[in-house]
């Protein structure tokens, strides 16, 4: 009789059991199916949309513009680094990472949903036109840029060498609009310079990060060890970054083999690390790593992680501030979604994401006199942009750029001039600093 009742209570417990787990298991399955419910009426409306607008627009419509137009419009309701590329802008942004196209020279964002120059390249046509970081671009070739997108702009600005394009600006300390011609020329961009500072300082200047930086790069330091140099200054200034490998192999040149450089976390909350991968040949200088407004992404990442392992000293002003990791992800039909899928952060669990990076020696440039100051523009100014996420204060590192003006009441950051060798004060100022280096270890301990 026992046996038959502990027999009836496994059965009642099994019975209990399974009806527990199917029920659990019908509650996951009615929300998955409540989840693809609402995914698919949203498809629905979408295909409504579209149906309706081809049957009764006034004009015939193509449907691949009205579907390419609506994909637009989804990634451009996210951060401003996320973007759909058509077949055509795809292969423009392939030519990008190896550095020569058809242009005129200049990095372009989002402010406050007008086109806006972030900053011109060095010797590029836009550079030598006298084009500024924060100019707003309002019209191309006399046509509005209302509501146009980066890479309907990017097309727009592109062409054969040879030929013109008239860009109309809006420029702070002017009263009115500025008309700009600028004659395309095939845009090369080298990404490598280097020469010997004062006899004994190797400097190199990295204008980006593309598919051949970190082979120049090293080629430039080989060079240059051959000229007996002590000391060496990386300048990223200006710098907008690039791929994300590219910065990985760059900074691999300084520090030792499986240090980090930086990792990133999606979505998931994952990490995925990524370590320097040379031999024992790394340039072992003592270093000065030079920084502004306009070094952004890659460039932020090289010096978030020699600034970390104490490998160099940090020195200009704050950095642009783009913390986030864009992922490429081809299209059947040629086409391409760039989208953010990232955040970056530094050995030390710096997020770089609208602070950027500190100096460790504040240096602003001075403009020359009489040269009106106009906005610069960071990554915290633009439309959308990510909030970081691991600072609190990460929307007030004016604070601490160095270059913080007052302006009837307003708070401006007054760009930096271009400026000669000599009158370069971050660059004199680090050179003096390796100069001193070099002093302070040649002197006697006490005794």
């Amino acid at each position: 009789m026992i046996r038959n009742k502990k027999a009836f209570i496994y059965i009642f417990l099994a019975v209990v059991s399974v009806s527990w787990l199917m029920h659990g298991q019908f509650n996951l399955l009615t929300s998955v199916e409540a989840d693809e419910s609402y995914h698919y009426s949203r498809i629905k409306t979408f295909a409504e949309s579209l149906s309706l607008v081809k049957k009764n627009y006034v004009e015939d419509v193509d449907e691949k513009d009205l579907v390419y137009g609506a994909i637009k419009g989804m990634l451009s309701s996210l951060d401003p680094h996320s973007s759909f590329m058509p077949p055509e802008a795809f292969k423009e942004m392939q030519i990008d990472t190896r550095g020569e196209f058809g242009g005129l020279g200049i990095q372009i964002g989002m402010k406050d949903k007008i086109l806006t120059i972030i900053a011109p390249i060095e010797d590029t046509p836009a550079h030598k036109a006298g084009v500024k970081s924060g100019d707003k671009i309002i019209k191309i070739d006399g046509d509005s840029t209302k509501d146009i997108t980066l890479h309907e702009a990017v097309s727009k600005l592109r062409g054969k060498k040879g030929t013109s394009v008239v860009i109309t600006i809006i420029r702070e300390g002017l009263d009115k609009t500025l008309d700009i011609t600028i004659v395309r020329d095939i845009i090369k961009l080298k990404s490598v310079k280097s020469k010997v500072i004062d006899e004994s300082i190797g400097y190199v200047k990295l204008t980006q990060f593309q598919e051949k930086s970190a082979n120049d790069l090293r080629k430039a330091i080989n060079k240059l060890s051959k000229e007996n140099i002590n000391s060496f200054i990386l300048d990223l200034r200006n710098n907008p970054g690039g791929l994300l490998k590219g910065a990985v192999d760059v900074t691999s040149q300084f520090l030792p083999p499986g240090k980090l450089v930086v990792y990133i976390k999606g979505k998931t909350g994952d990490k995925t690390e990524f370590h320097t991968v040379n031999g024992n040949n790394y340039a072992n200088y003592p270093m000065v790593v030079l920084v502004n407004e306009g070094s952004a992404s890659a460039s932020e990442i090289v010096a978030g992680a020699l600034q970390d392992w104490n490998k160099a000293v940090v020195l200009g002003t704050q950095t642009f501030g783009k913390g986030s990791v864009q992922t490429v992800m081809p299209l059947s039909d040629g086409s391409a979604l760039r989208l953010t899928t990232a955040r970056y952060y530094t050995p030390k669990d710096r997020s770089i994401q609208t602070t950027g990076i500190t100096p460790d020696i504040i240096v602003k440039l001075n403009g020359k006199n009489g040269e009106p100051a106009h906005q610069i523009l960071r990554e915290k100014d633009l439309d959308k942009h990510l909030e970081n996420d691991t600072d609190a204060e990460s929307e007030s590192e004016e604070d601490i750029s160095g270059n913080e003006e007052e302006d009837n009441g307003e708070k401006t950051l007054a760009l930096p001039a271009r400026v000669s060798e000599e009158e370069d004060q971050q660059l004199q100022r680090a050179v003096d600093l390796l100069k001193s280096w070099q002093v302070f270890k040649t002197l006697p301990k006490a005794g």
